[in-house]
């Protein structure tokens, strides 16, 4: 279906956006992804403690995380187009709201179903709010560097999954109210972020918006392929480690001490933060070509630790993957930011979160679900294996990939 546009001229929030409105608000815009992704990741390490009160099952956690994303990833798909068309603003205000009505629903939570309303909410938000944003820092990034806009982009991202779990985690183990403050410094925390939006240009509607399937622009579907699947099997490792890594902490570990499982999944995206600093610069394709094997090890390493027993291994399993998480991820969002055609940014950038956000929520799923039949451990071990097994045939797809040079031309259309 058509797609309206909006005047570049009239508005700077959206595609053809001015590059002259400072540094600042590009970085506020970086803030408000990591707080929003913050929000959505601080019931990680609190779920045991829910599952005392409320009496449900590690597979109820599992669920719990499979509506969060199954309202996600509809609203990643409308609000995307959505804001390329009407302005980023508009799309996320209400985003922010939504944020802190789900935060909220968690600190009043008084039952299980208190729970799926919350992460309905916070599913919502965030699929509202990170086509968008993640357009948004393209568009305001001062230079018009889009590896760098890419790089903040992807750091605020595994940034705000790993300070949700051990900020809830430090919280609820040495502070008051357990279930409730992280939830309020949360909704303190998402006050700039809301005056960053309400800073954000109103901008110009020139026509009417109408909805669209998704899809990929033409040039960049081998491109896209590799790119998602890669990001797909990277993230079901960060799906893994939001859902089940603290319980598999904590059995390996003999310890029930809260901080330690949050401070688990902080260590896989701090892994992964670190890489992405570190391969900046370097083309889409050889971070992808790094990262798949280092995901490969670190799985297979997570295998060999539960199998042993060993709580050592479990934290060099860690880094591995998480490392290659990094490189995998900036080397994805990197390939699609250059070769998205204008007017279609905030579109592409939804596109291909939800392959990612698909990665995270059904593998997570699917483990929940062995780990009621045969137990957690060994879940997670066969999970392991298959997943190493398939990041290495994507590599082998990678590499067989005709190398492009990751500058779009506006078209969509990649110079080769």
């Amino acid at each position: 279906m058509a797609h309206t546009r909006i005047s570049s001229t009239a508005r700077a929030d959206g595609p053809g956006s001015s590059k002259n409105t400072g540094g600042g608000l590009f970085w506020a815009t970086g803030y408000t992804l990591l707080v929003l992704l913050t929000g959505t990741n601080l019931p990680t390490p609190l779920y045991h403690g829910y599952q005392q009160r409320f009496g449900f099952s590690t597979l109820t956690v599992t669920l719990i995380f499979a509506v969060y994303m199954a309202v996600l990833i509809p609203s990643l798909l409308i609000a995307g187009p959505l804001s390329d068309a009407i302005g980023r603003r508009r799309v996320l205000a209400p985003a922010v709201v939504l944020a802190v009505l789900g935060s909220l629903a968690f600190a009043l939570a008084q039952n299980i179903g208190w729970l799926f309303v919350a992460r309905v909410l916070q599913g919502i938000a965030l699929g509202a709010a990170s086509g968008p944003l993640t357009a948004a820092l393209n568009e305001l990034e001062p230079r018009g560097d889009r590896r760098r806009a890419s790089l903040v982009s992807t750091i605020a991202s595994v940034g705000g999954l790993g300070t949700g779990p051990v900020l809830a985690g430090l919280l609820a183990q040495y502070f008051p109210a357990p279930h409730v403050t992280p939830f309020v410094l949360e909704i303190v925390l998402l006050i700039p972020a809301a005056i960053t939006i309400a800073l954000l240009p109103r901008g110009t509607v020139t026509s009417r918006w109408r909805p669209r399937r998704p899809g990929v622009p033409a040039g960049m579907g081998e491109l896209f392929a590799t790119s998602g699947a890669a990001g797909f099997l990277a993230f079901a490792v960060v799906g893994l480690s939001l859902t089940l890594i603290p319980t598999y902490v904590a059995t390996l570990s003999g310890s029930r001490n809260l901080l330690l499982g949050g401070a688990a999944v902080a260590l896989v995206l701090a892994c992964s933060a670190v890489a992405q600093v570190a391969g900046f610069g370097r083309s889409a394709r050889t971070l992808q070509l790094s990262g798949l094997p280092l995901v490969a090890v670190g799985l297979v390493l997570l295998a060999v630790a539960g199998s042993v027993s060993s709580l050592p291994l479990l934290l060099v399993a860690i880094v591995a993957a998480g490392t290659g998480h990094g490189l995998v991820f900036l080397g994805g969002l990197t390939a699609v930011n250059h070769a998205a055609p204008a007017g279609r940014h905030a579109e592409v950038a939804s596109t291909f979160l939800v392959v990612l956000y698909l990665g995270t929520s059904i593998p997570a799923v699917g483990v929940g679900f062995l780990a009621t039949v045969s137990g957690l451990l060994r879940a997670v071990q066969d999970f392991a294996i298959v997943v190493a097994v398939l990041c290495l045939i994507v590599l082998a797809a990678t590499v067989r990939r005709r190398p492009v040079t990751e500058i779009g031309d506006g078209t969509g259309q990649l110079s080769r």
